[in-house]
C-alpha cells in the first residue's frame, strides 16, 4: 500500500526522473538514503517500471504527428500487428482499445509522403480514420 510520502515521491519523479536522491529527499522531507530505499522498494514492487526521456519529435525531423483509429477487417489481428512491428520507426504507441475502434495508433512521420506510404500499406490490412495533431 502506498502512503502519502510514496505518492509524493512518484509525483516528483514524474516531473524529473533525473533528480538526485538528496534533492528528492528534501522535497519529500526524508534523508537521501531513506528516499533511495523508498524508491528501490517502489521499483522492486513494480510500481516504478522504468525511467524514460521526452524527445522533441519535430527537432528529430518528424513534422507530422498522427493519431489513427484502427478498425480491423477480421478477428485475426496478427497481420496488422506484424505490419506495425515492421514500421516501428514511425510508431510511437499502439493501444488496443475498447469502443468504436480496435486500436489507437499514434505515429510520427517526417512528412506527408511517408505518411501516405504508411497509410497505403495499412489500408491493405485494416480500415482506419486519420487525425493529424495540430498542437498539444
Amino acid at each position: 500500500m502506498l502512503d502519502n510520502t510514496d505518492m509524493h515521491i512518484l509525483k516528483e519523479l514524474t516531473k524529473n526522473s533525473r533528480i538526485t536522491m538528496k534533492e528528492l529527499g528534501e522535497k519529500v522531507h526524508l534523508t537521501g538514503p531513506a528516499t533511495s530505499a523508498r524508491v528501490a522498494k517502489l521499483e522492486d514492487n513494480g510500481v516504478i517500471e522504468g525511467y524514460t526521456i521526452k524527445v522533441n519529435q519535430v527537432k528529430m525531423g518528424y513534422l507530422v504527428h498522427a493519431i489513427i483509429h484502427i478498425f480491423t477487417k477480421s478477428t485475426n489481428h496478427q497481420p496488422y500487428l506484424s505490419f506495425i512491428k515492421e514500421q516501428d520507426q514511425f510508431v510511437i504507441n499502439n493501444y488496443k482499445v475498447s469502443g468504436e475502434s480496435c486500436y489507437l495508433l499514434e505515429c510520427k512521420f517526417p512528412g506527408n509522403e511517408k505518411l501516405n506510404e504508411f497509410l497505403t500499406g495499412l489500408s491493405n490490412l485494416v480500415n482506419y480514420k486519420l487525425s493529424i495533431v495540430i498542437n498539444k
